[in-house]
This record gives C-alpha cells, structure tokens and sequence, in this order.
C-alpha cells in the first residue's frame, strides 16, 4: 500500500508516519509538509510543499490511502481566519485532490464535537470539513473523533491541567466519554483502519479507537 499523509509534523503525525514506516502492508509512506522533517527511511518520501499552491503538488496525490491530520490552534494561527485556512481550506484541498486523482479511502482526524451547526468556532470549523468531504464521495471514508490528546513533550499548560482534570473524573467514574488517548493510540487505530476493507462512511469515536 501506498500512504498519503498531510499533518506529519504535529504530535499524531509523526506517531502516524513513525509506525507507517514501520508496518509491513506499507510500502511507501509519502508525507506533504512545509519543511522538512529530517528523517531518512527507504519507504518514506517527503515533498515539501505551499499548501496554498496546488497545482505543485497535486501529481503526487496518487495512492491507497490518504491520512488528513493537520491542524493549529488559534494562539499559534493567530486569528480565525489563519486557522481555517490550515485547519479547513488545505485538509479539504488536499482531499479533494486525492479524491480526483483516484485515492479510494480517506482517514479525517476530526474532533470530538464536531458540529457545522455548532456556534462554538472549532467545533463548527471541523464540523464544516467533515461534511465537505463526505460530499466527495470516498469509497471508504473515516472520519476520527478523539476526545482529549495526550502530546509527548508538550508545553501547552492548559493542555496539561485537562488532561488532569478529565483523568481525576475518569478514575470516580465520570465523563468517561472524554478519556483522555495518547497520539500513539490514535495513531495505531488509523492504521487499523486503513487496513480494513470498509466501505462507505464510518465514525470511529472514543471507545472503537481505543478497540484497537
């Protein structure tokens, strides 16, 4: 098989692509980013790329499966209109290019609360991005919605005091469905799934990616 993967250098990313590269059924692992990641493997191909230019990159959108995890928050955007240009504008683009040039399934990292209707911004944003790429009309499509992430090495403090929060919750046994996941858990059921055969569109929410 050959992987497609847009958000490499973010925290699942680079678990994503680091157990890609790893995994037998693999045979090429090609990585769209705006540097370079610095990494040497035989099966891994890195094309450095604008993502706001398409027409660079668009011959290289042809293989098995397409993993979209790429993403920002607002305080590294910088405003709302940054952050849907990276988070919406580039992961549809790229999907609808994979889409075009016959990638058969597509892997969405969404988010827990993903809602277009929703009047909170990011849940709206990722909400909007999920329907859009329904309408493409994969043959396969996963669409993943983790609750809280676990980032090795982070240095985000809000992050950190959720994650506590959530976890002293979860151990008197509530709001289980927020558990927190570490990226490489994510990581390992996105592959799971790239190996199925399972046509059509499927959910893969907190407790189906912790199945795996």
């Amino acid at each position: 098989m050959i992987a497609l993967v847009i958000g490499a250098t973010g925290a699942t990313g680079k678990d994503l692509v680091a157990q890609l590269i790893q995994d037998s059924a693999f045979e090429k692992v090609r990585i769209f980013v705006r540097k370079s990641m610095q990494i040497q493997h035989p099966k891994l191909e890195e094309i450095v790329v604008d993502f706001a230019k398409l027409s660079d990159w668009a011959k290289y959108l042809h293989g098995d499966v397409a993993f979209a995890c790429l993403g920002t928050t607002l305080k590294q955007a910088g405003s709302k209109e940054v952050q849907w240009t990276i988070d919406y504008d580039y992961q549809y683009s790229f999907a609808k290019l994979a889409k075009e040039n016959g990638v058969p399934h597509f892997i969405l990292l969404s988010a827990y609360g993903a809602n277009e209707n929703s009047t909170i911004f990011y849940s709206k944003m990722k909400g909007k991005l999920e329907t859009a790429i329904q309408k493409l009309q994969f043959s396969q499509l996963d669409i993943f919605k983790p609750g809280v992430l676990i980032r090795k090495n982070t240095n985000r403090t809000s992050e950190k005091l959720s994650v506590g929060i959530i976890r002293f919750f979860n151990r008197v046994g509530l709001i289980s469905k927020y558990k927190p996941m570490s990226t490489e858990i994510l990581a390992q059921s996105m592959i799971a799934y790239a190996k199925k055969q399972q046509p059509g569109l499927n959910y893969v929410k907190l407790q189906e990616i912790f199945s795996h």
